[in-house]
């Protein structure tokens, strides 16, 4: 935990550590959380479509859970509720990439309401968002893990108990930081 200086706030540090190529290790405040990150492990070059995560320190921003499912976790983050027609654009060639659109959306991108559980909560990760960069990697979220902690497309995913015990330890000054695998 880093004291900052001139506005006195605690900012903490989640470290996503790789332990095999889709399997990950989070470390925060002293407890330890299996995570799955990206199929195809981990990268200091995000591309689109990859299935990597990226290699870097990124903030976490305003979240996103399912109503139908779960009230707004205890957490510091502020929350929206998901409705069936929020999504992400994936187009690097659209004006929104890596931003939140409405559904029906004429360009390649996810549905947010899913029906397999992984987006009941949705973390965006501050990465290639500030602004996006086409073609670099979009809609980099932590998120619920399946059950067999398979991999992801590049987001960091957690078992649904543990994200909601991280959630309870984390305000918009945390930063989550994706290491390279040893």
């Amino acid at each position: 935990m880093i004291i900052h200086p001139q506005i006195r706030i605690a900012i903490m540090n989640i470290q996503v550590k790789p332990v095999s190529t889709h399997r990950a290790i989070l470390s925060l405040a002293g407890q330890q959380y299996p995570a799955a990150i990206g199929k195809q492990g981990v990268t200091t070059d995000k591309r689109e479509g990859d299935n990597k995560s990226p290699i870097g320190s990124f903030g976490m921003r305003p979240a996103y859970f399912r109503p139908d499912k779960l009230t707004a976790p205890e957490s510091a983050l502020p929350f929206t509720a998901l409705s069936e027609t929020d999504g992400w654009c994936d187009d690097p060639a659209h004006k929104l990439y890596n931003l939140p659109i409405t559904l029906p959306f004429e360009a390649s991108h996810e549905k947010l309401w899913r029906q397999d559980d992984v987006y009941d909560l949705i973390i965006p990760l501050g990465y290639n968002d500030d602004p996006p960069r086409p073609g670099f990697g979009s809609a980099i979220f932590m998120h619920v893990a399946r059950p067999d902690f398979s991999g992801t497309e590049g987001c960091v995913a957690l078992a649904l108990p543990d994200l909601l015990n991280v959630l309870k330890q984390v305000d918009i000054y945390t930063t989550v930081e994706i290491l390279p695998a040893e």
